[in-house]
């Protein structure tokens, strides 16, 4: 009677500790969303408490449904940067219009950054200045 009450009790450990490891990898690891965003980067902060971490904010312009009478709206989209290089690209370009490719988790992790979607590349989207070379140059 005791060797099975035994056996139970460690398949119900083993089976909370795997649960546990499932629910922490889909909560903090498994990427839910990936894609890229275009807009005005307004600001790149770096803090934190203990975690230093780079926190962003780019808003979002676009035309509103046809119930709102096609106004034009904003939306702020907030995200984290964990890598340093990128953050200072980032840094360079306040104020301009970028696309950033970001990786949205479910869930956040101090190390990572406060927010669920985490930028991991960037790019310029802003009216290039011409080219002299360019021969439609005027």
């Amino acid at each position: 009677m005791a060797k099975t009450a035994k056996t139970i009790l460690w398949i119900i450990i083993l089976t909370l500790v795997l649960g546990a490891g499932f629910f922490g990898y889909f909560k903090f690891l498994w990427v839910f969303s990936d894609g890229t965003k275009t807009g005005e980067l307004n600001s790149l902060t770096y803090t934190g408490y203990i975690f230093k971490t780079y926190e962003g904010e780019m808003i979002l312009t676009g035309y509103g449904s046809k119930n709102s009478g096609g106004t034009v709206q904003s939306k702020n989209f907030k995200f984290s940067v964990a890598n340093k290089e990128v953050a200072e690209e980032l840094m360079q370009m306040t104020g301009e219009r970028v696309t950033v490719h970001y990786k949205e988790y479910k869930g956040t992790l101090p190390w990572r950054g406060y927010e669920r979607a985490i930028v991991d590349s960037v790019e310029f989207a802003g009216v290039q200045a011409p080219d002299a070379e360019d021969p439609f140059f005027l």
